[in-house]
């Protein structure tokens, strides 16, 4: 435990895929002695880097599930969730920003500011976490920290200051100057273990001043007292510039900027000391929980121990244990053996094990107090569930979730395998709120829902390997979308008259778009024309009708359901009979109100040498993609366009071809769009409003 919660740090590592997230992570680890030896990503040892746990992420050298360590740097304790860069998996991302108090926004020194960046940026401006920026791979050959200090500055627009300047870059790279206290740093002996602080080279002295000068003019206009210091020309305190830049930093005023390279083990210990001098402790940020009992009021939470229980559950993962929830501790005192209660359920939970995890090793642990991250075992609860020990109400805010875009049919290949496949898809679901799986009721086929093709081809790939499952897959399908353009009223009555009780319920009122919402009921009845009891009957009937449109069959989006006028029978109404008045009663004014097809556009990125960028252009274009910006930079342009996911199918397979496989691209959904007229007279014929999965 850290001696105090001053002393506590909990960030995370985000940035672009491919950007050195997890080598670094696995360097930090190195070096404040949880691990004794490093091992690479794509390693020769075969290995694999220590948070990269799962075998599927070994093999492809990427990150997927954020995983959770903690370490120690001098007296300081940092609990670290080390994030996945792919868009694909930005939920992880959305889960660990969530209970951060800081982050290290890791950037290339060769490519810089990279499309998964600015959601990174994104995400992390949503939750409001203070970061610091470490500019990596400074041994790569075209390595330019410089440059890529101003395209945060211009690209993300971040007020980034430097902190230290290289000490040679590309092969040449020992070491850094520290623009703070004015000395050189270099990273000897092996891996980089020995730091050897010396005066700063002859041939830097000027560099260093230039850099060292902007420094102060730029962190000045947060201190009027360094301000005065400077105008006196007297020595700045390094005390009072760290203190500066910490509460300029925890304000999100600036990004210090730290430089390095993870793999040549250079500059890590470093920003080691940036995490600790600059990045918020627990009490330096504000939590909100809000108030179930008084009308989910905002109640700011202290990380204080004595006070009652709350705790945050952001990632599930099933372990050879059982159910692993991840939680974060805001307020109170977590116990091991005492009761907590599921905010959601209502349900009561005795914890019975409590873990520290270091990746996917664990140790036990007694009690757990405000601001630690920890992880429980056996707790049946969903990603996003908060916990309390019942003697307050409140619930944290929840996540942001986005919808998924992309469906594919699954079948087993062997029917013993069900009962395997069954448990696979549960625990996929209830870990990962993007992934989705139904039944399509028509067709009999299970359906899986996600963000993209890589997302679900992980997911299929993680059935094989760990529930030993074979499946077979159906082409992958857009998730299209139905909504109107103008209002329609509608005036429906239902009689049917069979032997004994018949049906009557007659229902009238008005269709409209509705931009606010997916769907709204507006119940605007007056003098009892239809009976109280019958209003949640129309607004179940309105939801049945939304579920599947009749262009299509695919659901109905942005709606608002008025009902304003009806009639009842004393005897042969009944909640059925609503439900199934307001059910047709809808489709009679769908027709009217002039349906259009929907499909999701996705935000694509396209990094391209910049030869190959007229026939990239060009492809972009056949696939009815928007170019919204192009740029170029050292020989690569850098092409952002939207384009329909539909048209994205196997862009991957193409896009090498195209470019003799050096660009790469990175999607992410953007919105949904109305489909061109030609575009919807084929979906038509193709679905005919009964939609069948192939």
């Amino acid at each position: 435990m850290a001696k105090s919660l001053e002393n506590l740090r909990n960030i995370g590592i985000s940035a672009h895929i491919d950007s050195g997230k997890t080598t670094l992570t696995e360097r930090i680890l190195f070096y404040t002695g949880r691990i004794h030896a490093i091992h690479e990503v794509r390693g020769k040892d075969g290995v694999g880097a220590t948070m990269d746990h799962m075998e599927l992420e070994r093999e492809r050298g990427i990150t997927i599930t954020s995983a959770a360590t903690y370490c120690a740097w001098g007296d300081c304790n940092i609990n670290i969730i080390d994030t996945p860069g792919h868009v694909d998996f930005t939920i992880e991302v959305e889960r660990s920003l969530r209970v951060l108090d800081g982050a290290i926004l890791v950037l290339c020194g060769v490519s810089g500011v990279q499309s998964q960046s600015f959601t990174v940026d994104r995400q992390m401006k949503r939750y409001k976490v203070p970061r610091i920026a470490f500019i990596n791979k400074l041994d790569r050959s075209g390595a330019n920290p410089f440059r890529v200090v101003n395209q945060l500055k211009d690209k993300l627009g971040h007020n980034a200051i430097m902190m230290q300047i290289p000490i040679g870059v590309e092969d040449k790279l020992r070491g850094v100057v520290d623009l703070i206290t004015m000395k050189a740093y270099l990273f000897e002996g092996n891996q980089g273990t020995e730091i050897n602080v010396t005066d700063i080279p002859a041939d830097m002295v000027d560099q260093a001043n230039e850099y060292r000068a902007k420094l102060l003019d730029d962190i000045s206009v947060f201190s009027d007292e360094i301000t005065e210091l400077i105008l006196e020309e007297k020595e700045i305190p390094e005390e009072l510039l760290k203190s500066t830049f910490r509460k300029s930093c925890i304000a999100r005023e600036v990004t210090p900027v730290f430089l390095g390279s993870a793999y040549k083990n250079v500059g890590v210990q470093k920003l080691l000391d940036g995490v600790v001098d600059y990045l918020p402790n627990p009490y330096e940020v504000e939590n909100i929980a809000l108030d179930l009992d008084n009308n989910e009021a905002e109640q700011v939470l202290e990380p204080v121990e004595s006070k009652p229980l709350v705790a945050y559950a952001f990632k599930l993962e099933d372990g050879r244990f059982g159910q692993l929830s991840y939680v974060r501790v805001y307020q109170g005192t977590l116990i091991k053996g005492k009761p907590i209660i599921n905010q959601t359920t209502k349900k009561k939970h005795n914890v019975g094990r409590l873990v520290r995890m270091h990746s996917s090793q664990m140790e036990d642990i007694q009690q757990a107090g405000a601001g630690d991250i920890v992880a429980l075992f056996g707790i049946d609860c969903s990603s996003g569930t908060t916990f309390t020990d019942g003697s307050i109400n409140v619930n944290m805010t929840s996540m942001h979730v986005p919808k998924p875009v992309i469906d594919i049919v699954i079948e087993a290949k062997n029917r013993d395998h069900l009962t395997n496949l069954s448990k696979g898809l549960n625990r996929f679901v209830k870990e990962d709120p993007t992934f989705k799986v139904r039944l399509d009721e028509e067709s009999g086929q299970t359906v899986i829902s996600g963000m993209g093709e890589l997302h679900l081809e992980v997911y299929i790939e993680r059935l094989r390997r760990e529930y030993g499952v074979e499946l077979t897959t159906g082409n992958p399908q857009v998730a299209y979308r139905e909504t109107i353009n103008q209002s329609a009223k509608f005036d429906y009555t239902h009689k049917k008259q069979t032997g004994g009780s018949g049906q009557y319920a007659k229902v009238g009122g008005i269709l409209e778009p509705h931009s606010e919402a997916e769907y709204e009921f507006v119940d605007n009845i007056v003098g009892g024309s239809i009976p109280r009891e019958f209003i949640p009957s129309c607004d179940k009937g309105f939801r049945q009708a939304i579920e599947s449109g009749t262009l299509i069959g695919f659901p109905i989006v942005n709606v608002k359901c008025t009902i304003n006028d009806g009639a009842s029978h004393p005897v042969d109404s009944s909640d059925m009979a609503f439900q199934v008045a307001a059910r047709s009663a809808f489709r009679e004014a769908y027709l009217k109100a002039n349906p259009v097809i929907l499909e999701p556009i996705m935000k694509v990125e396209v990094e391209t040498p910049t030869e190959f960028q007229g026939t990239v252009l060009g492809n972009i274009n056949q696939r009815r993609g928007m170019i919204l910006g192009s740029g170029e930079t050292d020989g690569f342009a850098k092409i952002t366009s939207e384009v329909p996911l539909s048209e994205m199918f196997g862009y991957a397979t193409d896009l090498r071809s195209l470019t003799q496989g050096k660009a790469e691209f990175t999607m992410e959904f953007s919105r949904y769009a109305q489909v061109p007229k030609s575009i919807s007279e084929e979906l038509i014929k193709k679905y005919g409003g009964n939609r069948r999965i192939e």
